[in-house]
């Protein structure tokens, strides 16, 4: 399935409150988002979360089903159901969600650059890598509808080749780009990260108006505070401890690029991308029913170790 772009006259209608409600998942500080249109009642799932234990190898669907939750509660239609790009730190539900709910799933058109170059690193020889996993794939500038609310895709590269931020009425879904003000930018050392991509994707979401709420994919909680996931552009302009720092793109290349040299991977990365690339679909059981999770060894060579 593809979408187009709607004409600019689309974009010119007064600009509408999403309500948003943010469901935080405490083992990968992951945020989940429902956003919904008030008037009609008809909603999207944001970056829902499939649990997994590493330890046992177990899988759960307690954070998707909170969001499921909502929605019976509060009596709303799943329309879409969204990726903002392939995580690396989570198990996408969107598989999980789609089948509960039969809502459209969508994710960024440049998924199929991640399929491509993660198929060889899994060496998944019969896997499409054409986006296929999804019903509809954004390219940057496309416009679709949350009941009677339009919602902008901007392509927003730099911590993955596909990531793309939703932008509702006054609210932008930013996921891993900015974080809250007091923790800074999203890493860009993953596979097809870009630091100065990354500038740039920042440098246009902080063109929306200084109003926009902005919420974030994951909170980290520095120096112990509660979870949070809602800034502004005014306050990621005034407040963000790395933008503070880096003032150009050279800086900010710099900065994040030092940062990230430190950083060691995230401890899902690897079961969590094989599920991920697939639209959030478990590997098929094998002939004595059991799911298994393919894990290439010294595929990240450059990886900091914990």
């Amino acid at each position: 399935m593809s979408i187009a772009s709607l004409p600019q006259s689309a974009l010119d209608r007064s600009i509408c409150r999403a309500q948003v409600n943010a469901f935080f998942e405490r083992r990968t500080c992951s945020i989940q988002y429902v956003v919904s249109d008030p008037v009609t009642r008809h909603c999207a799932l944001i970056d829902p979360v499939l649990d997994y234990d590493e330890k046992s190898g177990s899988v759960a669907t307690m954070s998707a089903d909170a969001l499921l939750e909502l929605v019976k509660k509060e009596d709303l239609t799943v329309e879409w159901i969204l990726d903002t790009h392939p995580h690396a730190d989570h198990f996408s539900a969107a598989a999980y969600v789609k089948e509960r709910t039969g809502a459209k799933t969508a994710i960024g058109e440049r998924i199929v650059d991640v399929q491509r170059l993660w198929k060889k690193i899994y060496n998944l020889v019969d896997f499409p890598a054409d986006g296929s996993q999804w019903d509809c794939l954004m390219a940057d500038g496309d416009v679709f509808q949350i009941g009677s609310m339009d919602v902008k895709v901007l392509f927003s590269p730099g911590h993955t080749l596909a990531s793309i931020t939703y932008v509702v009425g006054d609210a932008a879904f930013i996921h891993d780009t900015l974080f809250m003000p007091d923790y800074g930018t999203a890493r860009c050392d993953f596979p097809g990260g870009d630091a100065r991509a990354m500038w740039r994707t920042i440098q246009r979401i902080l063109s929306l108006p200084d109003e926009t709420r902005l919420f974030v994919g994951h909170d980290y909680m520095p120096g112990g505070r509660a979870p949070a996931w809602e800034s502004t552009v005014a306050s990621q302009k005034a407040q963000n401890v790395h933008l503070l720092q880096a003032r150009t793109e050279d800086e900010f290349a710099s900065l994040r690029q030092t940062r990230d040299a430190k950083l060691p991977m995230p401890k899902l990365i690897l079961p969590a991308l094989q599920v991920n690339m697939t639209g959030g679909r478990l590997p098929a059981p094998e002939s004595n029913g059991t799911r298994y999770l393919k894990i290439p060894l010294d595929a990240l060579p450059y990886a900091v170790w914990d």
